[in-house]
């Protein structure tokens, strides 16, 4: 059986991230619940490796009530302390706090943009920006729009959302795609809409 030909990042003795990319990374996301998700699991992810991520992402989902941020947004102190104690997550007490911050401003935008969703897109025109890279060392880490998005993020009282992590929460929700032309789901995910 022929293996597709994907992504260079994608490790094929790690079916988690094979099954990721080929299924999730890249293709446009429009549901509030799923920006919430990727943007706790990129802000956790800041300085580890997303097969990390991905491998505890089931434990997230336990500890962060389905990423529901209504729900976590009323995170307290003890409940942050009692996740500090998890094993099923990344236990760095600044970034579960961050989640909890982040749902705090996540309802905010809701709140002033009707979803999320509507306030995301507006940074690429409510079109994916469609890339053509040959390489992995012509992806950037950050770009125009990523500087933007994470600028107004922060102005609005998020954390763990630098331009490199929203770059990568842009690649996740489709608003990028930076799959490689001679990946099998480059065509794929250019044929979806936004």
């Amino acid at each position: 059986m022929n293996t597709p030909k994907r992504c260079a990042w994608v490790s094929e003795d790690n079916p988690l991230l094979i099954r990721y990319h080929d299924q999730e990374w890249g293709v446009p996301v429009h549901d509030d619940v799923k920006h919430f998700e990727f943007l706790a699991l990129e802000g956790a992810q800041a300085g580890l490796n997303w097969s990390i991520i991905l491998n505890k992402r089931e434990g997230y989902r336990r500890a962060f009530s389905g990423f529901d941020p209504a729900k976590v947004a009323r995170y307290n102190e003890k409940r942050v302390e009692k996740l500090v104690l998890d094993s099923s997550i990344i236990r760095n007490r600044l970034k579960i706090k961050s989640a909890v911050t982040n749902a705090k401003a996540f309802l905010g935008v809701q709140e002033e943009f009707g979803t999320f969703d509507a306030y995301a897109w507006q940074f690429v025109d409510g079109q994916p920006k469609l890339n053509r890279w040959k390489f992995m060392r012509q992806i950037p880490a950050t770009s125009r729009e990523s500087d933007a998005f994470s600028k107004d993020l922060k102005h609005r009282g998020f954390t763990f959302v630098g331009s490199t992590i929203i770059y990568a929460h842009m690649q996740a929700i489709g608003m990028v795609n930076d799959h490689l032309v001679d990946c099998f789901r480059y065509r794929d995910i250019q044929r979806l809409k936004a």
